[in-house]
């Protein structure tokens, strides 16, 4: 069932019966008539399938179907924040967000192209606000657009979810979950949680995104991604997102094997003399590399080449006499093969701590906190 189908001031009556304990209660708190609201709760359990309370002599009580939807629902609600938002409204800017054209919006929703045009339109009237601007053929949002483009998107990821949940108490398993993987995290730990887990929930769906961390964090902060794993950030600087420790990783000096100075115990002057590559200001490494050079007093050497991508620093190193700082666990197949080898250790100072980031509004369904318990567990493991 898709949320299109829902009706957001029939969800806040069903939150406001969950909290009040009467449907007499919760018409005067969303201004409906008791008989609306009746009607409306029993439309919202047919397409359910579910009933979400018990009619009782002495009010209403909720089932385990609204105890894992009505949380969900005023999770939802409070990302919209706004009694003026309907879900054909949330859905046409998301459409428009999405493909930048009222065209593209229309042929992506199977709306008619008027219907997208009065929805934003009357978004941006009850909002008071400019959402959209047109720049030659092209539909952009506004700074409030965008920001509230957001909030919708993560309501919709709220209200997905829990509709997710009610199919799995109904015995049909659609439940996913989304990780960003940052370079560290795919060596060793994501697989082995995600194996790990996966023997548990076999009928969960799982889709790994891989990149760096500025390609995974605007997918994490707008709801497309649930967690992303790799190295921390200290300080972390998005305020809407929140991070937990896993373990703390020690990277080396890696080179090919045979490089001139294997085998020599070289000094940070000896490691400036050579070409370095290494990922771009303000990654983690980065940070360490800068760091370890000026802690020994020495110039910084030449980064010739910067990268986060392993695939391509483990090329470079190979055909050449460049040096990078990586975690062992990242090279550890090349290592293995005799292709690399390394050079120096690094000083205990210059670790980095690999987590766990998720938004600070997430709140895990029962596979999704399962899933991080693999990843505390397998991390546990590995130190």
């Amino acid at each position: 069932m898709a949320i299109w189908h829902l009706n957001l001031r029939h969800l806040a009556a069903v939150a406001q019966i969950a909290r009040l304990g009467t449907i007499n209660a919760a018409a005067q708190a969303v201004n409906l008539t008791q008989p609306a609201i009746t009607q409306a709760l029993a439309r919202l359990e047919g397409q359910l399938a579910l009933p979400l309370f018990e009619r009782r002599h002495d009010g209403m009580a909720p089932t385990a179907a609204a105890d894992l939807l009505v949380p969900r629902i005023e999770a939802a609600l409070g990302h919209i924040a706004s009694p003026h938002v309907t879900m054909a409204r949330l859905r046409a800017l998301l459409a428009l967000a999405d493909a930048g054209s009222y065209a593209g919006a229309a042929a992506v929703t199977g709306l008619s192209l008027p219907s997208i045009h009065r929805a934003v339109s009357d978004l941006s009237l009850s909002m008071r606000r400019a959402l959209v601007q047109r720049r030659g053929k092209i539909v952009v949002l506004t700074e409030n657009g965008a920001t509230l483009a957001r909030a919708f998107r993560l309501a919709r990821v709220e209200l997905e979810t829990g509709l997710s949940e009610i199919e799995a108490l109904q015995g049909r398993e659609t439940r996913r979950i989304a990780i960003g993987a940052m370079p560290l995290s795919r060596a060793r730990i994501l697989p082995a949680a995600v194996t790990r887990f996966l023997r548990r929930f076999p009928q969960v769906a799982i889709s790994i995104a891989e990149g760096s961390r500025a390609e995974l964090v605007e997918p994490l902060r707008n709801g497309g991604l649930d967690l992303m794993v790799g190295a921390l950030r200290d300080p972390l600087i998005e305020a809407d997102l929140a991070q937990r420790a896993l373990f703390a990783d020690l990277p080396a000096v890696i080179a090919r094997r045979g490089h001139p100075l294997a085998g020599t115990a070289p000094t940070p002057a000896d490691l400036a003399r050579y070409p370095w590559t290494v990922p771009a200001v303000g990654a983690p490494l980065r940070n360490g590399f800068e760091r370890f050079f000026a802690e020994a007093g020495v110039a910084p050497p030449r980064v010739p080449i910067e990268s986060g991508s392993v695939m391509m620093i483990r090329q470079i190193l190979i055909d050449s006499d460049f040096l990078t700082m990586l975690s062992p666990d990242q090279l550890a197949v090349e290592m293995e093969a005799g292709w690399l080898e390394q050079i120096a250790p690094l000083p205990p100072g210059l670790g980095r701590t690999i987590g766990v980031t998720t938004r600070a509004s997430w709140r895990p369904t029962q596979v999704q906190r399962e899933f991080i318990a693999d990843l505390v567990a397998v991390a546990g493991e590995m130190t």
